[in-house]
């Protein structure tokens, strides 16, 4: 069939979006899509059609029923220096956004961070959890699948670690039982890999074992108590991803200088802003005056990030990690570092201006409405 011939199907309802990549490569599916959307709403869809990725590699790992590429401005705010214990060194941070001032505004925060000594950045906990929800007939029961569980760790540890060659189960801890409901977490160490993918499998084949020993039944494989892509106290208390925290201390000539503001001021933002404000939030940003000087941290419980598989192949984000230099394997501790720092160079900034009252003006002058 020619593409137009293709296209006609599409606009007749013959033919399934995703069953044109069948018929041709995935670059021809990818302009056939677009040409049927611009046929069938009158539309010229020109800027999506303009890219440099490979999309052969991109359909078959990153993407269905491809249709071209979004783009966005990309800045670069640095240079910032981190005194982490995988990252030691300055660093320039790109940054993709549509929103005015962000750049500038984390831009701000990198140069009060070079000029106090850099910040400390440490990852104090590197883990990927899955948690899948399994029906029991009552309580007894999910007591009995609870010791099942810790009874035969050694056993799934083996399982579970068949999938893949990065992935090592650590633990099953907690194993919640709600009435007649059982949640264990499996918690994974993945390496240099985000691992979402990597522990669903591996926690497959241990759901597979439990359904061949027991009568439970496996209601769904993901059971919220991961938790995955949502605010959840159980990632503040156990952490999920990489759990960074980042810390400094900043001369109060240099909060007055870079900030303009004081010590105090900020303080009190952050206590009424991040502290009481925030309470339920999830993110946590601590602000203290020791005497004229400024102690700030971040901490995030729940960063997952990778520098190998998922999109770090997608030219662009390559390129991103490039700048950064730490594109592939052996790098994921310092880029959850340079990301701990960034985030703390964007409240340090953020919190400054609504201290110092520039907040508005900032985003009137860099923003423009």
């Amino acid at each position: 069939m020619s593409n137009q011939e293709i296209i006609d199907k599409l606009l007749s309802g013959e033919m399934k979006l995703y069953q044109v990549d069948k018929e041709v490569s995935a670059k021809e599916a990818t302009d056939i899509r677009r040409e049927f959307l611009e046929q069938k709403y009158d539309l010229e869809l020109s800027n999506i059609a303009n890219y440099t990725l490979d999309m052969e590699r991109a359909s078959a790992r990153n993407i269905e029923n491809s249709i071209g590429v979004l783009q966005l401005p990309m800045g670069i705010a640095g240079p910032m220096k981190i005194n982490g214990e995988y990252c030691q060194r300055e660093v320039f941070v790109p940054l993709a956004t549509s929103e005015g001032a962000l750049v500038a505004s984390i831009n701000r925060g990198a140069s009060t961070i070079t000029a106090s000594g850099g910040v400390n950045a440490r990852v104090v906990s590197d883990i990927m959890t899955r948690a899948p929800a399994i029906k029991c007939d009552g309580v007894g029961d999910a007591l009995k699948v609870k010791q099942w569980f810790i009874d035969n760790f050694d056993e799934l540890k083996q399982i579970a670690e068949s999938t893949t060659s990065h992935g090592k189960l650590i633990k099953i801890d907690p194993i919640l039982i709600v009435g007649s409901y059982v949640y264990p977490r499996f918690v994974f160490s993945t390496g240099d890999s985000m691992g979402m993918n990597m522990v669903t499998i591996a926690s497959e084949k241990i759901l597979d074992k439990l359904a061949e020993e027991t009568s439970a039944l496996h209601i769904a494989l993901s059971g919220n108590v991961c938790v995955d892509k949502k605010p959840a106290a159980i990632n503040i208390v156990e952490g999920r991803g990489k759990s960074v925290i980042a810390d400094i201390l900043i001369p109060k000539d240099i909060v007055a200088k870079k900030l303009k503001t004081t010590s105090e001021a900020i303080v009190e933002v952050n206590t009424a802003k991040n502290l009481i404000g925030s309470a339920a939030s999830g993110s946590i940003t601590t602000a203290e005056n020791r005497n004229g000087d400024l102690y700030f941290s971040v901490n995030l419980p729940d960063l997952p990030v990778a520098t190998v598989g998922g999109g770090t192949s997608l030219e662009v984000a390559h390129e991103g990690l490039e700048i950064l230099g730490v594109a592939g394997s052996g790098h994921a501790r310092e880029f959850a570092e340079i990301v701990a720092s960034t985030v703390l160079a964007g409240e340090l900034s953020l919190v400054g201006a609504l201290a110092a009252g520039h907040l508005a003006r900032a985003h009137q002058e860099l923003g423009r409405g």
